[in-house]
């Protein structure tokens, strides 16, 4: 068959490209491409051919739930026992606490003072969405309300709601891919999270930066008005515990760059299971050592 024009048309059921001087089944198509190519000007095989062309790449855009999620169940595993120093810097001061920290998936956790000697013993235990500090001096367990989740972790730039809300970002958050990056060896995923209407949050938005390995580079916390207030980075990547780990990471005021806190990975482990007496009120008051 014999057609001057350019046109989608139907044969016996098939669905045929008509150029000039050629009736090409789809079915036939990659064969006739380099023919195409010569006689059909770019701009019709774009237009009639556009799934051709971009099925291949929309196919390997990944999910951004599914990104934030593995990454997730990356850098927690299913549990972990870690040693940390945290370093709160000011403008005019710094100090340095040392932690021993317990998770258990995505819920639970469990935070030690070890050192210096004053705050030894402070404890922080975290189940679910709650929180329960423990001041040895005075013998006394507090449940955190509401009202105090906002309030500054250990005086550090982490606030309560930073440690009791680890799962929230699935969970209170939908999820889209603003952009994919190349950075030296890597693809790097810019995920934007918007609060879900009735979720309890306290951040107007949030955007993370995924490496394609499930690395965390970076979280940054954006206001009602999507102005970012602070942002953690991870940075220092290096083999721990057996996989690829940012060994430190910092939480940084928007506002004030000598303001931040920062997490040094001293040791860390990351093991198969832990016992659910150890995420528990009187394991508050008395951890493992």
């Amino acid at each position: 068959m014999y057609d001057n024009s350019y046109n989608v048309i139907w044969l016996m059921d098939k669905q045929v490209v008509t150029i000039p001087g050629y009736v090409v089944g789809l079915n036939k198509l990659k064969g006739k491409m380099k023919t195409i190519r010569k006689i059909m000007p770019p701009i019709f095989i774009v237009f009639f051919f556009p799934t051709l062309l971009f099925s291949q790449e929309t196919e390997n855009i990944p999910d951004a739930t599914d990104i934030i999620k593995k990454a997730v169940e990356y850098y927690r595993g299913k549990a972990s026992v870690a040693l940390v120093d945290m370093t709160i810097h000011r403008p005019d001061w710094e100090r340095t606490v040392t932690i021993k920290a317990w998770t258990k998936g995505r819920k639970n956790s469990l935070f030690y003072i070890m050192e210096p000697p004053k705050d030894k013993g402070n404890g922080t235990l975290k189940k679910g969405s709650e929180m329960w500090t423990y001041n040895p001096k005075i013998n006394r367990v507090v449940k955190l309300l509401p009202s105090m989740m906002s309030q500054a972790w250990m005086g550090s730039d982490f606030s309560n709601n930073d440690l009791a809300k680890s799962d929230s970002i699935l969970e209170d958050y939908s999820h889209k891919l603003e952009s994919v990056q190349h950075r030296t060896d890597h693809k790097v995923y810019v995920i934007q999270c918007i609060p879900k209407p009735t979720a309890p949050v306290v951040w107007g938005m949030q955007k993370l930066e995924v490496r394609d390995d499930l690395i965390l580079l970076k979280q940054a916390f954006y206001d009602e008005d999507a102005q970012v207030v602070k942002y953690m980075t991870g940075s220092h990547i290096e083999m721990i515990a057996g996989k690829l780990f940012p060994r430190i990471w910092k939480m940084q005021k928007a506002s004030a760059k000598d303001e931040y806190t920062q997490l040094v990975y001293k040791e860390l482990e990351f093991i198969d299971n832990l016992s659910d007496s150890l995420f528990t009120l009187s394991s508050l008051k008395n951890p493992r050592r």
